[in-house]
């Protein structure tokens, strides 16, 4: 289940004096591409399409309220990405304690699931059921692991699967379970069974065994994750870098296999930015289709055929505090089509303007251009307030305000197809020399933002002379041991580093 197969050796034009280095995307990735370069004295622009910096990452902002899009820990075992955000956020961290549970049929279940939690309140019936089914999996489990629904049911049972893990899974991603890559699973539950459930709940396993979303504490910016890029974003430009915002990428030129210059649209019209080196982290269909010359036509439509899951926040303001105590709660409630609830008030105070109040962020997950994506915001809004009330959750009539941020292409989606399509777009892209595609959308991978970092820096060190297989970060290896990555000491590269990863919320 190692994705896309393609050769990783590629052949990387390095970084000399007086370059230029052109980033597309003012996100994790690409902010933090650029951040390395310039304070190393690296001509650098980065472009950004929205007024906000920061992606997915980015923290919204409303009449003194601040809501993430999603919520973002900031907790990873690579050490590169600690220090960075260290340096740049410094003491603007704090520490949050981490609770988040399942809503399931008007009760609350751990998260990550706790067998004696699970089984308990699900009732007598439905946890000896759950037993039976997961020896029988494993007396009779899937000969492959294809999809989402055999990897799940091969370590959970079926029927603990079809309550935890279907309705919810295809909520999120619109398509059905046997149509999600196992892959996805190795990436975000990996290592996670109902007899290590078990384990955990006994308190067994010694806590290095432990699986990678068992977190009880971690690092948040006290306004939210948008003050990390904030802040990474004034700190390119006040070592001469430039940051431009609404500066939307439309065309990558190409010139003797190379990249030569970024076409964008401003407010003002298009403006034509060459450079010698390009960092790219918008969406691969994306970038397929802004290629001038255009590729073949079978790479334009592998990059048509990578599909992506877009998202809406819909946040209340509410006049009452302390409403549950979870960072973040997961909907798996039949009924509803909110899919997961954030409570920004118990991830930073800092997040409301003042006490009284709270500010809860309703997660909608849709197809852009379907009947959510186009509702109106106030129709949305009563929507939220409606299924809050149902969900018991919080007075609807204590609402006194809402704001919605509509967010494209915020999760790749691995169906069955995207490995080739991925794969043949890799092969038109691996080659060009002075090009580098990072991070989550631009590498059509669901990485968390320390693995979209860790793959900045990996770009940027292969530019200088190291050999990185950028495209290996987050894939089949284990969160909690070590993956050591060689770079190329040959030509003058750092020494060699050890990696280890994790997995957060969004």
């Amino acid at each position: 289940m190692s994705g896309p197969s393609v050769n990783s050796a590629r052949s990387v034009a390095r970084l000399q004096p007086g370059d230029r280095v052109v980033i597309i995307g003012g996100g994790p990735a690409g902010l933090t591409a650029g951040y390395i370069l310039a304070k190393d004295g690296v001509k650098v622009t980065v472009l950004e399409g929205d007024d906000l910096v920061g992606g997915i990452s980015k923290t919204a902002r409303y009449k003194g309220y601040r809501f993430d899009i999603g919520g973002h820990r900031f907790f990873t075992k690579v050490t590169p990405v600690e220090e960075l955000w260290k340096e740049i956020l410094g003491p603007e961290f704090i520490s949050v304690p981490r609770l988040s549970r399942i809503h399931y049929g008007g009760k609350y279940f751990d998260y990550p699931l706790k067998a004696w939690n699970a089984l308990s309140g699900l009732g007598i019936f439905n946890a000896v059921a759950i037993v039976l089914s997961y020896f029988w999996s494993h007396l009779r489990p899937y000969p492959v692991e294809e999809n989402f629904e055999q990897w799940v049911s091969n370590r959970f049972g079926k029927r603990l699967y079809r309550i935890f893990f279907k309705t919810y899974t295809e909520k999120v991603w619109g398509i059905p379970c046997t149509e999600i890559r196992a892959e996805w699973a190795a990436q975000r539950i990996q290592g996670l069974s109902l007899a290590k459930a078990i384990l955990n709940a006994a308190a067994i396993q010694r806590r290095s065994e432990t699986i990678k979303t068992l977190i009880n504490e971690f690092q948040y910016p006290r306004f939210g994750p948008g003050q990390m890029w904030e802040t990474a974003a004034r700190r390119i430009e006040e070592m001469g870098g430039e940051v431009l915002m609404r500066h939307e990428a439309t065309a990558l030129e190409l010139e003797d296999g190379k990249v030569v210059a970024v076409r964008v649209r401003t407010p003002e019209g298009e403006r034509r930015i060459e450079g010698e080196h390009f960092i790219n982290s918008m969406a691969v269909r994306n970038l397929v289709r802004s290629f001038d010359p255009a590729p073949p036509a079978d790479i334009v439509a592998a990059g048509d055929g990578l599909n992506y899951r877009d998202f809406l926040t819909v946040a209340l303001m509410i006049d009452q505090e302390k409403l549950f105590p979870d960072n973040w709660i997961y909907i798996h409630t039949p009924g509803v089509t909110v899919g997961r609830i954030q409570n920004f008030n118990n991830w930073s105070q800092a997040m409301v303007p003042g006490p009284g109040t709270t500010c809860l962020g309703l997660e909608y997950f849709c197809f852009e251009g379907d009947g959510l994506w186009t509702s109106s915001d106030e129709s949305l809004i009563e929507l939220a307030k409606k299924e809050l009330g149902e969900l018991g959750l919080a007075d609807p009539s204590k609402v006194f305000d809402g704001a919605v941020v509509r967010q494209q292409k915020a999760y790749p989606v691995y169906d069955s197809e995207y490995a080739a399509h991925l794969a043949k777009v890799r092969s038109f892209i691996d080659p060009i020399p002075n090009l580098h595609t990072v991070g989550r959308n631009g590498m059509h991978k669901y990485n968390n933002a320390d693995h979209s970092m860790l793959t900045a820096m990996m770009a940027v060190a292969n530019m200088r002379g190291a050999s990185h297989d950028v495209w290996a970060v987050n894939t089949d290896f284990d969160y909690h041991e070590e993956q050591k990555l060689e770079p190329d000491t040959s030509k003058g590269a750092p020494p060699s580093t050890v990696v280890q990863a994790r997995a957060g919320v969004a």
